[in-house]
């Protein structure tokens, strides 16, 4: 089972017009667990549902999470609820922090964020700032409005720049390109999050510009529209459990998840979206079909993979998972 913890809901803060931080103590009173810029926290909220929100503000810190949910017009009930019906003092769970975006060695960084993508690179930012590594953080917003977090943006930096552009002052990133994108430098790598669309766009600008696929990081909120597959993908395939060696067919209609719980086999999920990383599996054989956005190019070609159980399919016959 996955590590959980009390927490209490200790401040809620209006943040620009759509959105609310949520500062969150441990219900014991003792430190909260370790935890690295990029991390994020699954929260069991009261209606049964289970939302991913990136950490933000200092990873120093050990007395509160704090985490920053902007209220979504196509709200699954996550955002809605934590808007309209979280209280001061109410004790919820949340998971140990996980981390599927940390930073990596670099000379400098640069983040770009959109919207509540800013949450992660918030992090980021405070962790660089301590460490002394050089960075420039852009942040695209629609207007003054709807800043996110801005305490924690307006102020002196030692090692690097924050840097806020608004849309509707005619500075959206389809017009507007930051020069640490445009002229990229040796060593650097390049953060981004925000809306799908947002992260597209930065990504080609950046190939077009000659950054290196492997100097590139993102993390989406939302899972991406599914890209057209090959007919194979979407065929009947067999799950197999490498230790045990049980085997079940995964049907069309069917996710692998599905498949093993009903089975009796336990899986970790959390998001159901292939953003989130819980329930990613060591492959043992056979040809993923992979269908997150947790995972890069990269590690979804490497030697060693893992796959999504929650969303991605086979291109095989047969998928023999480490389970």
């Amino acid at each position: 089972m996955m590590e959980t913890l009390r927490v209490v809901v200790d401040a809620l803060s209006r943040q620009g017009k759509e959105n609310v931080a949520v500062s969150l103590v441990a219900e014991s009173g003792q430190p909260l667990p370790e935890w690295e810029a990029g991390a994020h926290i699954d929260l069991h909220l009261d209606n049964g549902l289970i939302r991913q929100y990136s950490l933000t503000g200092s990873p120093t810190r050990r007395d509160r999470f704090l985490i920053c949910v902007r209220l979504e017009s196509q709200s699954r009930g996550g955002s809605r609820y934590i808007h309209e019906r979280l209280k001061l003092g109410q004790t919820l769970t949340v998971s140990a922090p996980r981390n599927a975006f940390s930073l990596l060695p670099a000379q400098k960084i640069v983040l770009m964020a959109a919207g509540i993508g800013i949450t992660p690179l918030l992090a980021m930012l405070e962790s660089l700032e301590v460490s002394g590594t050089p960075f420039a953080l852009h942040y695209y917003v629609k207007d003054r409005q709807s800043t996110a977090l801005l305490r924690h943006l307006a102020r002196r930096f030692q090692h690097g720049s924050c840097d806020i552009w608004y849309s509707s002052e005619g500075n959206s990133p389809r017009v507007h390109l930051p020069a640490e994108l445009i002229q990229p430098e040796a060593g650097s790598h390049l953060y981004m999050c925000g809306p799908q669309g947002f992260m597209s766009h930065v990504k080609n600008q950046a190939l077009a510009k000659g950054w290196q696929q492997e100097a590139l990081h993102s993390e989406a909120f939302m899972a991406a529209a599914p890209a057209d597959t090959t007919p194979q993908g979407d065929e009947v395939f067999t799950i197999t459990i490498a230790s045990s060696g049980a085997s079940w067919p995964v049907p069309v209609d069917k996710t692998i998840a599905a498949v093993l719980q009903d089975n009796g086999v336990c899986v970790p999920l959390s998001c159901e979206m292939g953003i989130c990383g819980a329930c990613l599996t060591p492959v043992i054989e056979g040809r993923a079909d992979h269908r997150d956005t947790v995972q890069s190019a990269a590690e979804k070609s490497a030697s060693s993979q893992q796959v999504a159980l929650c969303c991605s399919r086979s291109f095989s016959a047969n998928l023999v998972i480490d389970l």
